[in-house]
């Protein structure tokens, strides 16, 4: 059967082959694998279903039938809609996790990592760029690789990083936005969807988000381990950089925009 590239993806090559995708695997596929099928038997109608292996041992995945949400976002996400129904999806997600608990000595794409209690196995990705959307909604979450041990909270902060975004101007543009948005209502509109956080605690997460991009790129892509390694060239420190100066920079502009109330 015939192999399409799926483009897009800045870590594994994905192939659609019909209604599947073949991709490579690793030591954390057996844990990221659980996951899914936990999800599945929650019914999360959003996650990739798990088929198997194929005959070159890569996982085979049910193909969601959509287009990835890829800079410039579609755009539906530079809407209050898109953006409130990332959120939610979100939201649904962390619910549906809740109750998952990995084999002991699990194996993720950061290593062994403990589960400790209040946390949950995050998306540990949570970009548009691994969302699928289809007549202007999201019905896909995908690529699981990063999935790992960690509180709720920094997915939002991921989604709130990129989605809103909080950005350089030229994070901004290449979002979408012809000149910055409406920033606080951009984070209230996270907060109501995802209806758990206040808006300074997402903001703290944005930060830490990106405190642990930076370190891993800098030790791990430095000791030559992948994916970390090629991101290097593309100059992603040099990306986080500028967007932790901004949000240093406008932090206190950003938090006298919101309250501290739970959206």
């Amino acid at each position: 059967m015939e192999e399409t590239p799926l483009f897009g993806g800045w870590v594994n090559q994905a192939m659609r082959v019909g209604n599947t995708v073949r991709r490579n695997t690793g030591p954390w596929t057996p844990a990221v694998h659980a996951l899914l099928k936990h999800l599945e038997a929650a019914g999360f109608q959003e996650s990739p279903r798990v088929l198997g292996f194929d005959d070159k041992g890569r996982e085979v995945l049910r193909y969601i039938e959509g287009t990835a949400a890829l800079r410039p976002w579609p755009a539906e996400l530079l809407q209050d809609r898109g953006l409130a129904a990332l959120a939610r999806m979100l939201r649904r997600y962390h619910d549906a996790v809740a109750t998952f608990v990995p084999a002991a000595g699990a194996v993720w794409r950061a290593g062994v990592v403990p589960l400790r209690a209040g946390e949950v196995i995050r998306h540990g990705d949570f970009g548009p760029w691994n969302t699928i959307w289809r007549e202007g909604r999201p019905v896909g979450l995908i690529d699981w690789d990063f999935a790992e041990p960690g509180p709720t909270v920094l997915d939002v902060g991921q989604l709130a990083w990129f989605g809103i975004p909080l950005s350089t101007l030229e994070g901004v543009r290449e979002a979408g936005f012809g000149s910055p948005p409406d920033l606080r209502h951009r984070l209230d509109v996270i907060c109501e969807g995802y209806a758990d956080f206040r808006p300074r605690e997402v903001l703290d997460a944005v930060a830490e988000v990106q405190r642990i991009d930076l370190q891993r790129l800098r030790e791990w892509g430095t000791a030559g381990i992948e994916p970390w390694a090629g991101f290097l060239p593309l100059g992603e420190v040099e990306r986080i950089e500028a967007d932790m100066a901004w949000l240093r920079e406008n932090r206190t502009l950003v938090g006298s925009w919101v309250s501290d109330e739970i959206c």
